[in-house]
């Protein structure tokens, strides 16, 4: 369904813009149908920008991202990139941000109706937003008229997911969307995704919490400094992770049964780099150790990589 294919993202600097920084570098992977794909990694990684390519607010350097089959950065015409928002969107980290407080938060959905069915009557346009509202298991009587300061962040951000899917979609890129949400609401939210995995939806995951991600995807994707240093299935990423950056990921989690300072975060790992045993001149991006399950080269950033005869530099 969606493909990234070497996708580089640089932001021009300086004056006249000769300068660049590179956000996003190289990065491939594909999320089919029923499919939820997590972004995971620090601050910085370039997470939110790739989502933020895929969603077309922001265009890509180098490489291509197709959606069935289609490189979205040939849908140039308003009524392509229409039809391509019919069937993908976005909900981002604040979901206050979305709403205009002067309005009753529902408002959000009519202007759906108003952009893309301006020929639904009301009554069948009710009736298709009551469905879309049960579906994110929201009660119509209790978010209809009412305004953003109202209703909770969870309500607001199921909200949001409800005006998706009254579009159809089949790709949703959730962006950080319950970063800003109490526990209790997180579960909610994230039972939501799998539920609607389950009826045939991709789901791109943008998170930097290991234990979310662990929960609601299929597949993970570790970023570092804007390269995928680490991929494959879930499971095996967590349960066997080869890239030293993906263990100090995982050991920086909390534990309720260890001091967090007891924890050897800054441990040097001494294994050999796995890609450059395989690789020594270089090759493709990621090394495949097993058929669901990839892993880069244990360089840190643009620093050389002391190879298969030592630690990583």
């Amino acid at each position: 369904m969606l493909v990234l294919d070497s996708v580089s993202k640089v932001f021009p600097t300086g004056a006249f813009g000769r300068s660049g920084v590179t956000a996003v570098r190289d990065v491939s992977f594909a999320v089919r149908p029923g499919e939820v794909v997590s972004l995971i990694g620090e601050s910085g990684s370039g997470k939110s920008t790739i989502g933020r390519m895929v969603l077309r607010l922001s265009s890509v350097t180098s490489g291509r991202i197709t959606f069935d089959g289609a490189d979205i950065a040939g849908l140039t015409r308003s009524r392509q990139l229409k039809e391509y928002h019919r069937r993908v969107q976005g909900v981002f980290q604040d979901p206050f941000s979305s709403y205009n407080p002067i309005f009753p938060a529902d408002r959000v959905l009519d202007v759906v109706r108003r952009g893309f069915f301006p020929d639904v009557g009301a009554a069948a346009w009710r009736e298709r937003v009551d469905e879309a509202l049960e579906v994110v298991r929201l009660d119509p009587g209790q978010v209809r008229g009412r305004y953003p300061h109202q209703l909770s962040g969870g309500q607001l951000q199921r909200l949001l997911v409800a005006r998706a899917l009254l579009l159809d979609i089949r790709l949703l890129v959730a962006d950080e969307i319950i970063s800003m949400l109490d526990a209790s609401t997180r579960i909610d939210v994230l039972n939501l995704l799998a539920d609607l995995r389950a009826r045939g939806l991709g789901v791109l995951f943008v998170t930097h919490d290991l234990a979310l991600g662990n929960y609601v995807s299929d597949t993970t994707v570790i970023l570092r400094r804007g390269r995928v240093v680490e991929m494959g299935a879930t499971a095996t990423v967590y349960a066997d992770p080869a890239h030293p950056y993906t263990r100090r990921l995982l050991a920086s989690v909390p534990r309720l049964d260890q001091r967090w300072a007891d924890l050897p975060l800054d441990a040097a790992d001494t294994r050999p780099c796995p890609y450059h045993a395989r690789h020594p001149h270089g090759g493709p991006a990621l090394l495949a150790l097993a058929e669901d399950h990839h892993v880069g080269c244990f360089a840190e950033g643009d620093a050389p990589c002391q190879g298969a005869d030592g630690p990583p530099a």
